[in-house]
């Protein structure tokens, strides 16, 4: 509770409702909060320790729906937090309770860390019912982060990124805290922060593989579960946020909120991108039963989904207990505002969105000319910056895989799916994968959208990781504490014989050379590929394909515990990679470039429509050739065999004269390209069990 004995005097003034959030001008600083419901809200200030509520302050002014005032001498490091006056009555979806100290919708910094106690609950729970019945006095200012007043945007315009054409673009998926936590180059103090990942042999690194964009796992402030806390686990991933233009505190180095620009400046300079996975389709404040941390307490009947005739209760299209209400201008202003400030301030290049199909929801289901859509396609900021959907949710109509309007790329799990099915060697699904393989143009060949649509991608953050794809049967998630019903069951992995690791030297050799033919082929293939932070490294996480609460050794890539399979498979990706770059031919920029395709069978011969359903089939090869590049044309042929025995494959002629060269092999035992140059019409290749081979 407020101490009068230690109470501020603050002469406040109107100020103006112009701009949400705390608002420096050199001299004092404007509070502005958006509530469409409340009838007062009061302005906490704390002192440095964040443990002494120095001044509650009524905002004086309320217009167009927004609390404003202005305090002059308030300057950046102040601690602030809200308490919003209300009606608590659940069943009307009103649940003010000013005993809860709120964080800010707008703060750009946190200081401290969510403490859970049964004060961040704004109700008392009956017991009998389970219903959140009764008022919570509980003050919850003592567990509570506070809000940081800022100054960041008033500094120089930032220095242009690299921007990378699309067709150019490799996405890198990883994670702050993973990646840099054991690296041995990284100081100790600073793993497992925004300075540790700009640390330069870090971005040398990745620099190194041929990839263009790093994709990091949230960084908006989020809160550890608290189910998870009791068990010793943490939320890893990050998917839980509860300030969206905050960034996680744990992940700040020695420059504070600064030290995320500077590790986006350290990539920029070395001409990556730096992409940002976003979670604005829920928060960490749960269901009817969750915590009171923000927008609950602030209006949550603006803020979230309520059932249409059960308000107390939330829609839960998201799985996770609530929905943001996207179709509050509001609420939606607030997420543009929150785009804008990473892609201005912080210098990012673009957003991947978690569950992004909720960002298209309207009252009527989802909708790609929503106002969400419509808004960020006539922005002049976020229409020139990448945007990646995740198009599902567990909602009705919920998947929407190239459902997304033009100018979207989107997470493509049939191409996914139907590679890690072919490798595997399942049955009839050769006819899939040669869609999938040239950009899935049955998806995205429509109104001027680019084979760049489809981001391909073999393993990601949710699920085995490359090694475990081709090293276990089934997913083994008991450290989760959740009886292994946790994660996905349908993984189309295969361990060739041996659940787990083994000395077995040929299901050694065969993993490995597995490996490289889902790497082989997610770079070859038309699209955009995004590869897993590890993939390259042989990075295993004992089959656990949900490690969400694993920020343990199971989820840090062990940097010194990498063999020479490891680096060799680490040079293959290198090598593959700049295969891309070099040839356009892999890596299209249109559907209509006059690039021909030409799917071959193992006779040397056209495949003709009634092979496509020969549930036999295992082997295929694709010639492609490319008119006009560099005057002469460019011109390739891969072939693929996942049948489990050797396949004799007979070269057909190429379009342009000359011959065939192997310039790739899967195949991961001693071999010579001796002979193997200068390559004939009707020559015979054998390809050996489950294998990839290049010829250009």
């Amino acid at each position: 509770m407020l101490d009068r004995t230690k109470t501020a005097t603050y002469a406040v003034e109107a100020g103006h409702p112009h701009d949400l959030g705390a608002t420096y001008d050199g001299e004092g600083t404007n509070f502005a909060l958006f509530s469409a419901w409340a009838d007062s809200v009061d302005l906490c200030l704390f002192d440095e320790s964040g443990t002494t509520e120095i001044a509650r302050i009524p905002l004086p002014e309320y217009t167009n729906e927004i609390w404003h005032g202005y305090l002059p001498g308030v300057k950046p490091g102040q601690l602030y937090g809200y308490r919003v006056h209300g009606r608590f009555a659940p069943e009307e979806g009103h649940r003010f309770n000013p005993n809860k100290l709120l964080l800010d919708p707008y703060a750009r910094d946190f200081a401290g860390d969510l403490s859970w106690n049964a004060a961040h609950y704004g109700y008392e729970q009956d017991a009998e019912t389970d219903r959140d019945l009764s008022f919570n006095t509980l003050d919850s200012a003592p567990f509570m982060p506070k809000c940081v007043v800022t100054d960041m945007a008033s500094e120089r315009a930032p220095p242009p990124g690299p921007r990378i054409p699309w067709d150019r673009t490799i996405f890198y998926e990883t994670h702050v805290r993973g990646f840099t936590k054991l690296h041995p180059a990284v100081p100790e103090p600073m793993r497992g922060t925004f300075d540790g990942l700009g640390e330069q042999a870090i971005v040398d690194y990745i620099k190194s593989l041929g990839v263009t964009s790093v994709e990091l796992l949230p960084v908006h402030a989020f809160c550890d579960d608290h189910h998870l806390l009791e068990k010793g686990l943490n939320n890893y991933w990050g998917y839980n946020t509860i300030g969206f233009f905050a960034p996680k505190t744990r992940y700040k180095g020695r420059a504070g909120l600064r030290s995320f620009r500077d590790m986006v400046r350290r990539f920029h300079d070395a001409g990556l991108e730096v992409i940002l996975d976003v979670v604005y389709n829920h928060t960490a404040e749960g269901n009817e039963l969750g915590p009171t941390l923000s927008f609950k307490g602030i209006d949550n009947f603006s803020y979230y989904r309520t059932m249409p005739d059960e308000p107390r209760f939330y829609i839960n299209d998201t799985g996770t207990g609530n929905t943001v209400n996207t179709s509050h201008p509001r609420v939606l202003q607030m997420i543009l505002d929150s785009l804008r400030y990473w892609v201005e301030v912080m210098e990012v290049d673009g957003f991947r969105f978690d569950l992004g199909t909720i960002l298209g929801r309207e009252p009527h289901g989802f909708d790609q000319r929503g106002g969400f859509f419509d808004a960020i396609g006539q922005d002049p900021v976020l229409r020139r910056v990448k945007l990646i959907g995740e198009p599902w949710d567990i909602g009705p109509g919920g998947y929407q895989v190239g459902g997304f309007p033009p100018g979207w790329a989107e997470w493509n799990d049939k191409y996914r799916d139907t590679i890690r099915a072919y490798w595997k060697s399942e049955e009839g699904v050769v006819r899939d994968l040669a869609a999938r393989i040239t950009g899935s143009g049955d998806v995205y060949d429509l109104r001027g959208r680019r084979p760049w649509a489809t981001v391909n991608f073999i393993t990601a953050h949710d699920g085995f990781c490359l090694n475990d794809l081709v090293s276990y049967n089934e997913k083994h998630n008991d450290a989760n504490g959740e009886d292994n019903k946790d994660g996905h069951g349908h993984n189309l992995s295969f361990n060739f014989g041996v659940e787990g690791p083994t000395e077995d030297g040929g299901i050694i050799a065969a993993r490995e050379r597995q490996k490289r033919n889902l790497l082989a082929t997610l770079l070859l293939s038309h699209g955009t590929p995004m590869l897993l932070a590890g993939d390259e490294l042989g990075h295993t996480q004992n089959g656990n394909n949900n490690v969400y609460c694993q920020d343990n050794e199971l989820s840090w890539i062990n940097w010194d515990k990498l063999t020479g399979r490891d680096k060799a498979l680490t040079n293959f990706v290198r090598r593959v990679a700049k295969l891309r770059a070099d040839h356009p031919i892999f890596r299209r920029a249109s559907f209509r470039d006059g690039c021909l395709l030409r799917w071959v069978n193992p006779a040397g011969g056209e495949q003709q429509e009634e092979h496509w359903d020969d549930p036999g089939l295992r082997a295929i090869g694709l010639l492609l050739h490319m008119p006009d590049v560099d005057v002469g044309g460019d011109e390739a042929l891969i072939l693929f065999n996942s049948f489990d025995g050797e396949v004799p494959f007979k070269l057909p002629p190429r379009v342009k004269a000359g011959r065939w060269s192997v310039v790739l092999d899967t195949e991961t035992g001693p071999q010579s390209d001796e002979g193997r140059k200068g390559l004939e019409a009707d020559d015979v290749l054998n390809l050996v069990p489950r294998s990839l081979i290049v010829l250009m």
